[in-house]
């Protein structure tokens, strides 16, 4: 065992005792023993490693599938540390059934703050609501955070560096602080825990229909978005939200859903368009493994507003942020011959032009929408018929919050 979290799990267990191990307690002295003693300046990750792979007298690990990997380097009956391991997380926007604070021992991460208000709920697993964003932060290695359980503390993290190294500090389960939702924005809280066997399967089986190309697909989709209840109707729309569109059959769909569910089903659209849009993005982080380029997706992901956006790019990089925008933006245009895109915003097929002056004409676009009109001749003179294309275009892909 590592001598440095022996010290400071039987420092955290001693001042819980005095609080008679009011679970109310536990996050701020969580917080002020990894405050007092960081392991970020006490604990070399390397000699860490080596203990961990060579030394057998380590605490008991568990079969938890969270970190990449998670090591638990203390354990208590009442509480434990783990160090979690982030090569490639993006976390879900989520609360917690236990308390405590977490530190981050190396790396970075972007970490943002929500509430979910007007919950209504639907069933034991699902609610509805209005999920919004309360602040975000930038995490740099050395800083502590508390966690408290249950839904005053709903959060996301997006790790900017690889590893990305956090250590927690944790109850093992607070009682009555559950379920342990994920939040859908911008209106669903799901409780991920919870496996519904038979929509499982049947999920399988359409997946199974859709790659085979059966002809009765679509009818069999909308039968059941229209007949069924709203938590299984909603997981059978989010698995099919892609051969929905492909086919052409979406709006039948989310209107067969939205009559058999009413008022209910309001914020349904807006939340599948959502997860298309987060998880096309974090798709991107496979790819994208230039630091900029990843702190740049962070904040296209978790940042919903042009100020924020260009605040979180001059906290890290100096200068005159729209220029630093613009430069990532560059860098990241690809150019093939089906066209011309940056992440998820393609060129539009409304403007006709060469693919070789495409570039030209995509950049000046966002400089215009980014920069105002000082910006539009870097790189090519614009109509204002093509901005107000690009406009459209950009409002529905990532780079929205980039626009003034």
């Amino acid at each position: 065992m590592n001598a440095f979290f022996t010290e400071l799990g039987k420092e955290v267990g001693s001042l819980w005792q005095a609080e008679n191990f009011a679970p109310a307690a536990f996050p701020k002295i969580a917080q002020r023993a990894l405050e007092k003693k960081p392991p970020s300046k006490n604990v070399k990750w390397a000699e860490l490693v080596r203990d961990f792979l060579l030394n057998d007298g380590q605490p008991f690990q568990t079969a938890s599938g969270f970190g990449q990997p998670e090591l638990i380097v203390y354990d208590d009956p009442r509480f434990y540390i783990q160090i979690l391991v982030w090569q490639e997380g993006t976390t879900d926007i989520h609360q917690h059934e236990f308390s405590g604070a977490f530190h981050v021992l190396a790396g970075s991460s972007i970490h943002a703050h929500f509430e979910f208000v007007n919950p209504r709920p639907v069933s034991a697993h699902l609610r509805v609501g209005d999920l919004r964003m309360k602040d975000i932060q930038l995490l740099e290695t050395g800083r502590t955070v508390p966690i408290v359980a249950g839904g005053s503390c709903i959060h996301s993290l997006f790790h900017l560096d690889m590893p990305s190294i956090s250590v927690v500090v944790r109850t093992h389960h607070d009682p009555g602080t559950g379920p342990q939702f994920t939040y859908l924005p911008p209106h669903l809280a799901v409780d991920p825990n919870h496996h519904d066997a038979l929509t499982t399967r049947r999920k399988q089986l359409l997946d199974l229909l859709e790659r085979t190309g059966d002809a009765g697909y679509v009818d069999l989709v909308l039968k059941m978005v229209g007949s069924l209840d709203f938590e299984r109707g909603f997981f059978i729309l989010q698995n099919c939200v892609g051969a929905l569109k492909a086919t052409g059959a979406w709006d039948l769909a989310l209107q067969s859903f939205v009559k058999r569910h009413g008022v209910l089903a309001k914020g349904v659209a807006s939340t599948l368009d959502e997860i298309v849009r987060r998880d096309g993005l974090a798709a991107f982080r496979s790819s994208i493994t230039e630091p900029e380029h990843r702190y740049f997706l962070a904040l296209l992901l978790n940042v919903s507003d042009r100020a924020h956006l260009l605040r979180f790019v001059s906290q890290r990089y100096p200068g005159k942020a729209t220029k630093t925008v613009m430069r990532w933006a560059e860098e990241l245009l690809e150019v093939s011959e089906f066209g011309v895109s940056l992440l998820d915003a393609a060129f539009p097929e409304e403007i006709e032009a060469e693919i070789e002056d495409q570039p030209g004409i995509f950049l000046s676009a966002l400089q215009h929408l980014v920069e105002g009109e000082k910006g539009v001749t870097r790189f090519r003179a614009l109509t204002a018929s093509m901005v107000k294309t690009f406009r459209s275009t950009f409002s529905r892909s990532s780079l929205r919050a980039l626009l003034s």
